[in-house]
């Protein structure tokens, strides 16, 4: 085992439990002890979650007369409906980006891919998500029950039409194959037993939970190898009650949080702890976050940064400002991941699918971007041959230009560099660009710190710090966490 220093040991901890923190932070973490640390980091700064709340129940249209609406009056249903996901998309967006407690949001991002759904109801959208977020770290079966008692789940799983003598199956196979087990775990007559079960579990048109016991099956049931007159609740303990649930459940954030190789003796360990604990989330995140193998070299920067941990990253590590914040919702589209529009009902599949030749091409150009989209003295240098970098250039200008037309000046960004300035303010002048690169990437070995030299603006102390820092971000090496 190959542990990296122990500030790369930090930094590595604020990526993978967070969105990257400043130098400053990173000081501070390095003076504890891990231990202290990583209880700090699991318990957050917050003293309670802030509710995002896009929509009220009052201000809900009358969706029982929805099938006698005018063309007319569906259009305003519509709209209010689509520009409330966009609200509460910036409104996520905005609470990664202020949290004192990324964790949470972190995990809550995790969790977002996992129970993947996509709903046009504002309302469905908002609760789901709030059930995500107050058990993000919490016990995973009282997030697995919240999720499948939910109405966007239940209604995009297609629950309301399973009744008795006529069961649906897809809400079953889902929950059994991608939010517990995994597939092969189970078999073709556990998921038809286990929809009879799921019969009567629905939703009324404020997003409450009911369960219509007039088209419920009560007839005995067998799931898993056990036999009774099971309700949903009851196939949702057989679920738990399994330990390829555990196992799965772990396989899944060891990939995410750890490796996306998986080292399965390492998960088969956790995954029993996990098991043990009862499903505490917390609990597993710690076990992690502790182990000597988490800060092993081969996990530091092994992970593409998603499209939201990269803006996120950014905002966090440099106050911003945009004109109009749903110039983010561009930024996920184009990078390729839209929050509450997961592409299929398995979520993201993130690793190297984030990556193609355009998208790289367009991660790398983001924080110029951003960045310089406010004067502040400083322009992006004419290319000169030499500097071999005529493409990238023109690529960030096009963007720039594309970005314009899509939101006229609205791209514009009111940037607070004071505070990541200042982050710097006891370091000698000459040992800037190495801390700022040592900052930054978690692998910078193949940076060209002459290059960073010759390239920035020295005119003053904190130009020379923006220049550096808006080119180290450009690399391929800040693409990895």
């Amino acid at each position: 085992m190959a542990l990296v220093p122990e500030k790369i040991q930090m930094q590595h901890l604020a990526w993978r439990a967070g969105f990257g923190e400043n130098l400053p932070v990173i000081e501070g973490w390095g003076k504890r002890k891990r231990k202290e640390t990583v209880k700090r980091v699991l318990a957050g700064q917050d003293k309670e979650m802030e509710v995002l709340r896009v929509i009220n129940e009052t201000d809900l249209p009358d969706y029982k007369r929805l099938k006698d609406m005018n063309e007319e009056e569906r259009r305003a249903v519509q709209k209010l409906n689509t520009d409330g996901i966009k609200d509460l998309n910036v409104s996520w967006m905005s609470a990664m980006i202020k949290t004192n407690h990324p964790l949470r949001e972190k995990m809550a991002l995790f969790w977002h891919g996992h129970f993947a759904c996509r709903t046009q109801n504002v309302l469905y959208n908002q609760q789901l998500l709030e059930v995500i977020r107050t058990h993000a770290l919490g016990n995973f079966g009282d997030l697995l029950t919240g999720v499948s008692k939910s109405p966007a789940m239940l209604q995009f799983l297609n629950n309301q039409q399973n009744r008795k003598q006529r069961p649906n199956e897809n809400f079953a196979r889902e929950v059994m194959e991608l939010f517990t087990m995994g597939r092969g775990n189970y078999t073709e007559k556990d998921i038809k037993e286990a929809a009879r079960a799921f019969t009567g579990w629905s939703f009324d048109e404020v997003g409450q939970f009911q369960f219509r016991q007039r088209v419920h099956d009560d007839g005995e049931k067998t799931i898993l190898g056990k036999k009774g007159n099971f309700t949903g609740e009851d196939v949702i303990q057989l679920l738990l009650d399994n330990k390829q649930t555990a196992k799965y459940i772990t396989g899944k954030i060891y990939r995410y949080f750890v490796n996306d190789t998986p080292d399965e003796a390492r998960i088969q360990e956790l995954a029993g702890k996990f098991y043990q604990s009862g499903y505490n989330i917390s609990s597993l995140m710690q076990d992690i976050y502790m182990a000597d193998w988490f800060y092993d070299e081969k996990n530091v920067g092994a992970i593409i940064k998603s499209p939201v941990e990269l803006i996120v990253g950014l905002r966090r590590a440099i106050p911003m400002q945009f004109e109009q914040e749903e110039t983010m919702l561009l930024f996920q589209r184009v990078l390729g991941q839209t929050l509450f529009y997961p592409p299929n009902v398995a979520g993201w599949p993130g690793g190297r699918s984030w990556i193609d030749s355009s998208s790289l091409m367009f991660r790398m150009r983001v924080p110029q971007v951003v960045l310089y989209s406010q004067a502040f003295n400083i322009r992006p240098k004419e290319i000169t041959p030499e500097m071999g970098e005529g493409a990238n250039y023109k690529m960030t200008l096009e963007i720039n230009d594309f970005l314009k037309r899509q939101y006229a000046k609205k791209v514009n960004a009111q940037i607070d560099w004071k505070p990541y300035v200042d982050g710097y303010k006891d370091v000698p002048r000459e040992q800037l660009a190495d801390t700022i690169a040592g900052t930054l990437l978690l692998k910078n070995k193949s940076l060209d710190k002459a290059f960073l030299e010759k390239y920035a603006d020295a005119s003053t102390r904190d130009n020379y710090i923006k220049t550096v820092t808006i080119d180290v971000m450009s690399t391929p090496e800040y693409q990895l966490c």
